[in-house]
Parts: structure tokens; sequence; C-alpha cells
């Protein structure tokens, strides 16, 4: 004997199902209750209002979840005459339905037509599923916005074979997100694959038509910083402080140090016993070279930390207060530009001050150049801009 089909599901709305998804759309996904009612009850009424040209904000929605049951009704008012059926209604009509009306009443009709039902019904499913979009959405931009700035670890989700871009999955608090991690804020030589956890820097969470957005980098210089953090008890205690960074991603880093308690060395707890805990950051950032050098607030000190691994011999502050012109060994003129000019760039970076650096034969070949006066192009690292 053929097994008899099933009945086709009722177009209208089912309270306890209504109900029962409201109630564990809440428990779930954290979505008030109030929230969703709020948003069905607005949607039923303009759904309504369309079918019925005449009605005002006479119409109202009631929920009510110990009986199960989802109601509209339309107010209307007693009058001596009807202009409006929508809006008002006769005496003897109100009468029929409730013998001691009045003029100037207002009765309260039930909209008990089939076509509710159904309307009730579609809404709520769309209410239900595009509430629970935009309050995901919201709940998402809530979490990770309180995380900008800051480290996330994520999982390799996809690479475009045609850029390199990189899909990333990151989590916080319970929730996650694809970040779009772009070729250009990758560090360069870093080779990125499906499957691989990498941590990431957040620079920035936008609002967009298609949910909250979240900007990632692996070059910012904040990543570095917040690796120290992290690596460093005494930086994340507050101990010692980062006063600056300066960093070409992939290549080369410079961090200034500082502590106010003299019985700490700031750059000794940055390195670490044999230098692991400057490794374990190095091996993160996949060999990029790091000097970590001691802030000053005298210029002269501080440019002078900032040019190592070269030392410098001599160093004057010029009148115009940013710029420093720096006198070292012949034998390091090289190793205090360094490879393109990177190691002075940097130390320019880091302190933000113009460094004209000269060799101790040049400087005394030549007689220095009067404040103002463009240094020669070799002998010259300034602060880009």
């Amino acid at each position: 004997m053929a097994k008899k089909a099933p009945a086709p599901k009722s177009p209208e709305l089912d309270g306890p199902e209504f109900f029962a998804a409201v109630n564990l759309i809440e428990q779930e996904k954290g979505i008030p209750k109030s929230y969703m009612l709020e948003k069905i009850t607005q949607a039923l009424v303009s759904a309504y209002k369309r079918d019925h040209e005449g009605i005002t904000d006479n119409v109202t929605v009631d929920f009510n979840e110990e009986k199960a049951e989802v109601k509209m009704y339309v107010k209307k008012d007693v009058v001596e005459v009807v202009d409006n059926p929508f809006t008002e209604m006769s005496l003897e009509e109100a009468q029929s339905k409730l013998p001691q009306a009045q003029l100037g009443d207002v009765l309260r009709m039930e909209v008990k037509t089939r076509a509710f039902g159904r309307i009730a019904a579609q809404t709520a499913r769309q209410v239900i599923v595009q509430g629970m979009r935009e309050a995901e959405r919201g709940m998402i931009y809530d979490e990770f916005s309180a995380k900008e700035h800051e480290i996330l670890t994520g999982v390799v989700t996809r690479v475009d074979p045609r850029n390199g871009a990189a899909s990333i999955r990151i989590t916080s608090g319970g929730e996650f997100t694809d970040a779009y991690l772009a070729a250009a804020e990758q560090v360069r030589g870093e080779e990125i694959q499906e499957g691989m956890r990498l941590k990431v820097y957040v620079v920035e969470v936008r609002k967009s038509t298609r949910g909250p957005q979240v900007i990632i980098s692996r070059t910012h210089p904040g990543l570095v910083k917040r690796l120290f953090e992290l690596e460093v008890p005494e930086i994340y205690d507050g101990t010692v402080e980062i006063r600056s960074t300066a960093r070409e991603a992939g290549s080369r880093t410079k961090i200034a140090v500082w502590s106010a308690d003299p019985n700490v060395d700031p750059i000794g707890a940055c390195v670490g016993t044999r230098g692991q805990r400057v490794n374990n950051i190095v091996e993160e950032l996949k060999g990029e070279k790091i000097d970590i050098v001691k802030y000053s607030d005298d210029p002269i000190a501080y440019v002078s930390a900032a040019l190592a691994p070269a030392e410098v011999v001599k160093a004057d502050l010029l009148d115009d207060g940013k710029s420093c012109r720096v006198v070292v060994p012949d034998d390091q003129l090289s190793l205090a530009i360094g490879r393109e000019g990177q190691n002075a760039r940097l130390a320019a970076k880091l302190t933000g001050f113009k460094i004209d650096i000269k060799s101790v034969s040049a400087d005394a070949a030549a007689p220095a150049p009067e404040d103002g006066e463009d240094a020669p192009a070799e002998d010259a690292a300034q602060e880009e801009e």
C-alpha cells in the first residue's frame, strides 16, 4: 500500500513554532526577544497597510506567549457618519458587535482573515532572518571594533592565486568573521598557504552594507609593538615602555624603549635571556631584523643610539631643532647609512629628526654646512614624509 503523502505545511503563522523560534534565537544568538518582536510588529503593520490604503496608525499587534497566539487588531472610532471605513464605523455596526457601544467609543476589531495568517507567517520569517543578520553584524562589529590596534590570530581560508591576497578567518569572544589581507599588507617574501595560522594586526573596523569590514595587516609597525607586549612581561605591565617604532616590513625594524625604573634595563628586558624573547618575535616575523635602542629625551643621545649598530663619534643638534649632524668612523659610514640608506632612514623615522651623516675624514676635510644648507646626497638621511 502506497504511503500517504504528508500534508503541505500551512502558510499561516504557527504560534507555538513562532515563539519557540524567537526564544531559540535569543538563547543561541543573544538577540533580545523584545527587539525581534518590535521588528516583526513594524513589518506586520506595514504589510497590512500596503493592502489597505485607508489604514493610518490604527493597527496594533498583540503577542501572547502564554497562549501562543499572535493577533492583529484594527481600532475604529464609532461615529454617526462614516467617512473612512478603515478607521471609522457606524453606531449600528458597532452595536452589532458590542451591544453597549456608544458614539465616541473606540472599538478594537480583530483581523481574522486567512490573509493575515499568511502575511504574518511570511513577514515573521523574513524579519527573523533579517533581524538575525542585523543583530549578528552588530555584535560582530562591537566585538572586533573593541580589538582595533590589537593582535588576533587567524586561519588562512583562501589565497587568491592571481594577486596573492588572502582571506583570514579571525575569532574573538565567540564571534568570527573573514578579513581580507591584501598583498600590500603582507610581509615581503612570506609565503602564505591555506590552513596556516597567522597573527594579524587589526588596523580598523568599518561598517559596510555587507556587514563589518575588518582591516588587517602584517606590515603595520603596531604589529611589532603588540608582539613585544605579548612576549615581554615588563612591557605588558608598564615597567618598560615602547616610545617609538620604525619598520620596513620583512627587512628591518627599530624600536626605542625606556623605563622609569633605574634598576630595570629596558633593552635587556626586551632581548631576554640568551636573546630568547626577541628571537621569538623575529621567528614570528620570518627573520625580520630588529634593533632595540634606548630612548632618551636628549636628542643627541637618542639619534646616536638610533644609528646602531654604527658608533657615533660626534653629534650636533642644528639650530632648527629638527636636524642633527652626526660624525661616524670612516670604516662605519656605510654601516651607519645602511644598505640603500635603510639604517639612516629608519633612524630618522624612529627619532623624528633629519640626520646628516659624515665620516670623520670628510668632516675634517670640509667645513660643516651652515644650518639650512643642503647636505650631500650620499651623506644625508632625511625623514620621509
